[in-house]
């Protein structure tokens, strides 16, 4: 049974799960959407370089390359996908910041994923 006796300070109510977003989760989550779009950014623009970068070839980059195909869409299709998403979780009514952790969550294993796809075979 739930207590909704009268306190010191007034009856006790259920938390609302449909209360309505303060100035500072908005900044929060805007800030949060920074991050996504600079991580995404990273992933998109580094992950590939850094995958294909030898220290050892004679034009530092690995020559047999048998999973470009594969790297370059996840680059091209699943670090997009993933961005943008998050960035629509951020701001659904129930979402916020739980989309944000999960979508830079994803953002990591796609990252590690590029490089372990542009090392593979070579």
């Amino acid at each position: 049974m739930e207590n909704t006796a009268p306190t010191a300070t007034g009856p006790t109510l259920p938390p609302n799960p449909h209360r309505q977003r303060t100035t500072a989760d908005c900044v929060g989550l805007a800030v949060l959407a920074l991050a996504v779009l600079f991580a995404g950014f990273l992933v998109g623009a580094l992950g590939p370089l850094l995958a294909i970068a030898c220290d050892t070839c004679q034009d530092g980059v690995r020559d047999p390359l048998p999973l470009l195909d594969v790297l370059l869409a996840v680059d091209r299709v699943g670090v997009p996908l993933v961005t943008v998403g998050t960035l629509a979780g951020l701001f659904l009514p129930r979402g916020g910041a739980r989309a944000g952790a999960i979508g830079l969550g994803l953002l990591a294993l796609l990252f590690v994923a590029t490089l372990a796809l542009g090392r593979a075979g070579g």
